[in-house]
């Protein structure tokens, strides 16, 4: 195992070693058992708090459900945060032969079982629906938040998910997402996200991820545009992107691709850098960069 391969096994061992956290309630915004959205309270208990929506990663796929953030969203409610932890529907599981992917938890799961990343158009519904059903579930689930300081942030997937959510007003025409003008929201924070459709698959990120979700190579064309954050610019919505410069899972190289579509398209989107950081640490409460992913929601929420 190269050093890079066992910088990534450790922190994704640290990451998934935390214990789950309960929230303080669960609402549903649809029928399906994976249409939930999870609310955790500010520990502070001040009233006013900024609302996190935050979206998990897992490359879209099954085995990865928002439970491997909780103990993310209660830092973040830790540190004063009303929190909406998003689930929402992912690829199906398929039976197959062998493929030993990794050691951790999580990816044990994958050993016996193939993958398929996201569902077309399931995942996208998803994320939508939920969005649209936040505020009316906030004032019952934490009246404590202040929805008019809604931070969107996601990790990997959840990344490509945040940014997508947050450009639905610059849609193609037609799509069944897209809203008349843009969400309220102070803003979106982007944990190293499957940001650019071209360079990850290009890089065959995720294992070939980006075109499982759009349902195979031959839908990047015409799916792609209704998908790709990189085509949906600008967005006229506040970004900043995190990424740790050792992420060997979504590289850098992703991160930089969008920023600087966003800057042909005419906007600024902010890259912070960490060094001697992969994937992970950004949603480890045991790691220092978990405290800067906290500090730039922060920065744009107040």
């Amino acid at each position: 195992m190269t050093d890079s391969a066992e910088r990534d096994a450790a922190e994704e061992a640290s990451a998934f070693s935390h214990p789950a956290v309960a929230p303080d309630t669960t609402a549903a915004y649809g029928d399906h058992p994976d249409q939930v959205i999870d609310f955790y309270a500010p520990r502070s208990g001040h009233v006013g708090a900024p609302l996190v929506v935050l979206l998990h990663g897992g490359a879209w796929r099954a085995p990865y459900d928002r439970m491997h953030v909780t103990p993310f969203a209660d830092f973040l409610a830790r540190r004063g945060f009303a929190v909406a932890n998003v689930e929402y529907r992912r690829g199906s599981l398929l039976p197959q032969q062998g493929g030993v992917i990794g050691a951790s938890p999580a990816r044990t799961k994958l050993r016996a079982w193939g993958t398929v990343a996201g569902r077309w158009p399931d995942t996208f519904d998803d994320v939508a629906a939920a969005l649209d059903a936040l505020p009316s579930l906030v004032r019952d689930a934490v009246p404590q938040a202040d929805p008019r300081r809604t931070v969107l942030a996601g990790h990997s997937a959840g990344g490509h998910l945040a940014l997508w959510a947050a450009a639905r007003h610059v849609l193609p025409a037609g799509s069944p997402w897209r809203t008349p003008g843009p969400t309220a929201l102070r803003g979106v924070v982007a944990l190293a996200p499957i940001a650019h459709f071209a360079t990850a698959v290009e890089l065959g990120v995720c294992s070939g991820a980006v075109l499982q979700l759009l349902g195979g190579e031959g839908e990047l064309e015409s799916r792609g545009p209704h998908a790709d954050p990189a085509a949906l610019l600008p967005t006229g919505i506040a970004t900043a992107v995190v990424q740790g410069r050792e992420d060997i899972v979504v590289p850098q190289a992703v991160a930089e691709a969008y920023v600087d579509a966003a800057a042909r398209a005419g906007e600024t989107v902010g890259l912070t850098l960490l060094e001697g950081v992969g994937h992970f640490p950004l949603i480890d409460p045991a790691a220092d960069a978990c405290a800067v992913v906290a500090e730039e929601i922060a920065q744009l929420a107040y």
